[in-house]
């Protein structure tokens, strides 16, 4: 068999080991090393799987893996979601959907520290959806809300899904960082449009809720302000240069320790078990990286990535019918795995598609988080949705329907990404990262 063939048939083994609940990295690494035995021999796919797992994880970008994720793990856990919803409900909660709109804006805020999408709407889930019911909030709108906002949660930088990105492409994490800031403000400011309206349309789906004296307005900001200076020092260091994306997340990781410690939501129990997750979630990211390694250099000894670049530059076709058919591949798969797993499944072959076709490669991967992030809230399995439902003991059928309108919103949101580009890029060439 040519290359190209063991190609081929090793994608579809994987695909086949997947639905069998093989783990994503652990199916790669064992494809990959078979393969390049079948196309070389048994000794090198040997050195390769003794040698690739240390150089990528040996490599310093990557130690902004476990610090990012324990930065959002210990945010997560010491309670502040709280805070920021508090503080954004007294603000605007008196208006029609305010409370929705509060969810929202929070969503956004702890998704600048957070860095995941589950972990935004399960935290916010928590919190806000109990304090919608008591005002009379619709269930289906109210969860929906809830579990939109929450994929915020990927595309605001620090974000799990850009670093993943980064470290299998080789793109500059900082540059992404700084690519996911406008569209990530722009979802928000979308989604809370949407429940502005829902509550001009349906006002009985969001009521108003009582008016908060000045004083107490103000009074909510206090337990909010050393998330908000956090969020300013990681972001703003790494767009002005005063340091790299792996140093911002030491920098990360050390302030939210003292300010959950400062704010005295912080105790022994709780910090192990941060520890603890946030160990889970890096090795986990480190193995679908070692694994997603393995099988690039497998396809790259096959050719297959060479000639599907080269196969799609030739087709007789403007080149948005090749984007718009990867769009619905990643709205598929996004309706079925996470984020992390989508990436490192896909990007060995859609990489140097895109890349062979002229798109700039920070934009598809705001793109690609983006994509991915919709499918977390589409049926039949939209991972956000069994969170929230989770989370607020709803059914997952109602907040399928309470989800459309956002849909519709994200609808938008992709179509202005892709006739806008320099929205995602506008920091990145203005000089930041």
């Amino acid at each position: 068999m040519d290359g190209i063939t063991v190609g081929v048939l090793a994608i579809i083994i994987l695909i086949v080991c997947i639905f069998l609940k093989v783990w994503i990295g652990v199916a790669m690494g064992i494809v990959g090393i078979i393969g390049i035995a079948v196309l070389t021999s048994w000794q090198k796919a040997i050195m390769v799987a003794a040698t690739e797992p240390y150089v990528q994880i040996a490599n310093y970008t990557f130690t902004c893996v476990p610090l990012f994720v324990l930065m959002g793990v210990l945010i997560s856990n010491s309670g502040i979601g709280a805070d920021l919803f508090n503080a954004a409900s007294k603000w605007i909660g008196q208006i029609r959907g305010g409370l929705a709109i509060a969810s929202s804006i929070a969503c956004g805020v702890f998704a600048a520290v957070s860095g995941s999408s589950m972990a935004t709407a399960a935290t916010m889930g928590k919190v806000a959806f109990p304090e919608m019911r008591k005002h009379d909030y619709s269930v289906p709108f109210s969860a929906g809300a809830l579990a939109a906002g929450g994929t915020v949660g990927i595309l605001i930088p620090p974000s799990i899904g850009f670093i993943l990105y980064g470290l299998i492409t080789q793109e500059s994490i900082g540059q992404l960082f700084m690519a996911g800031l406008f569209p990530g403000i722009l979802q928000v400011v979308f989604y809370s449009a949407v429940c502005f309206i829902v509550g001009r349309v349906k006002p009985d789906w969001a009521p108003a809720a009582p008016k908060v004296p000045l004083s107490e307005k103000v009074g909510s900001l206090k337990g909010t302000w050393p998330v908000v200076l956090l969020i300013i020092i990681v972001l703003g260091g790494i767009y002005m240069g005063v340091f790299t994306s792996t140093e911002a997340g030491a920098i990360g990781a050390a302030g939210a320790v003292l300010i959950a410690f400062a704010a005295r939501k912080l105790n022994g129990p709780t910090l192990v078990r941060s520890l603890k997750e946030a160990t889970q979630t890096a090795g986990m990211m480190m193995l679908m990286v070692i694994g997603s390694y393995i099988f690039m250099r497998f396809l790259t000894l096959s050719g297959l990535p060479a000639y599907m670049s080269s196969f799609a530059s030739g087709l007789d076709v403007p080149r948005i019918v090749v984007l718009l058919a990867v769009i619905l591949l990643y709205l598929i798969l996004g309706m079925f795995l996470d984020v992390m797993s989508a990436v490192v499944l896909t990007m060995p072959i859609i990489y140097p598609i895109m890349s062979g076709l002229g798109y700039d490669m920070i934009w598809f991967g705001v793109l690609t988080v983006r994509l991915i992030e919709i499918g977390l809230i589409t049926p039949p399995v939209g991972m956000n949705v069994f969170v929230t439902a989770a989370t607020c003991k709803v059914k997952p059928e109602a907040i399928f329907k309470g989800i459309v309108p956002f849909l519709i919103a994200d609808a938008f949101h992709i179509a202005l990404l892709i006739a806008w580009p320099n929205m995602a890029l506008m920091l990145v060439r203005s000089g930041g990262a």
